[in-house]
């Protein structure tokens, strides 16, 4: 089937797509949702990894004020 008459086919049209008109739309839409979903879990990883760091980094400063406020009251 040729790109030209892939591209002329719309699904809101009355008459029925054949069956390698189907095959191929449904091919391209698995490609694209394949790609989209690959997309979606690197970005939720990096942005995990993100968010793991900022803790990470929140959780520090805390230990480095609660060892200052140890400190000091010691030294009293």
């Amino acid at each position: 089937m040729s790109e030209k008459e892939m591209n002329s086919y719309r699904l809101t049209s009355m008459e029925e797509p054949t069956d390698e008109m189907l095959s191929q739309l449904m091919k391209e839409v698995a490609e694209e949702a394949k790609c989209k979903s690959e997309e979606a879990h690197r970005k939720f990883f990096t942005e995990l990894r993100t968010a793991a760091r900022v803790q990470r980094r929140e959780v520090a400063r805390k230990q480095q004020r609660m060892e200052k406020c140890k400190t000091d009251n010691d030294n009293e």
